[in-house]
């Protein structure tokens, strides 16, 4: 069982969301074709918009990889929705619609409780107050023996990072400018963390990294 991070696309000066995210602009301003790769590919026209269609090719092998062996998912609230502060009411139920694109259950890190969503196609949105931790433990039960990916947004990710908790991270690099918003690596030193880059690809959308924690 792997902690696992996929598809986690920055721009080249390093930001995986702009800044003022709202409903009008869930990445934020300036981060039009930042996904452009993943959007491209047949594994997310199938799997994220039920649709047919996309192309094949090494981006739609390194997309497709994200949804192999995922038993449970953590999610950051940011990712689950725009709404900040204590829930105002149970109308939001995420970005994805009835039929979310995880199919398994997901946990999304919260400072205010929630009762648990059951959505169709076996996504179950539960909400976790104690911290990445509890989360943690929570999603490798529910996973039954299948890897955890956490989602992100950014500061999710540089909170499991941070306590040494991500196994594998693939890093899409687009070439996309974005100059303010959330920076992945602020304040993460990844080798005194003990990841290293193990390989790459590139592809006319992205470049493809692929980090993990050092053995020994």
């Amino acid at each position: 069982m792997k902690v696992r991070v996929e598809s986690l696309t920055v721009s080249v000066d390093g930001y995986v969301a702009g800044p003022h995210q709202s409903l009008e602009n869930p990445m934020g301003v300036g981060t039009s074709g930042l996904h452009a790769w993943a959007f491209s590919t047949r594994t997310f026209q199938q799997k994220v918009m039920g649709a047919d269609g996309g192309a094949t090719g090494v981006d739609d092998e390194i997309a497709a990889r994200g949804f192999t062996n995922i038993g449970a998912w953590i999610l950051g609230r940011n990712m689950f929705g725009p709404i900040r502060g204590p829930w105002p009411d149970d109308e939001w139920r995420g970005w994805w619609g009835d039929n979310p694109p995880y199919h398994v259950p997901v946990f999304v890190l919260s400072h205010y409780p929630r009762e648990a969503i059951e959505m169709e196609g076996g996504t179950t949105f539960n909400f976790v107050t104690g911290g990445i931790r509890e989360a943690l433990a929570l999603a490798r039960e529910a996973a039954s023996g299948k890897d955890v990916r956490i989602g992100g947004g950014a500061n999710t990710i540089r909170q499991f990072l941070d306590e040494g908790l991500i196994d594998e991270m693939h890093i899409a690099v687009s070439p996309v400018i974005i100059g303010a918003g959330e920076s992945l690596f602020h304040g993460i030193n990844l080798r005194e963390l003990g990841y290293s880059c193990k390989k790459h690809a590139g592809t006319e959308l992205a470049t493809h990294f692929f980090i993990s924690r050092d053995s020994g």
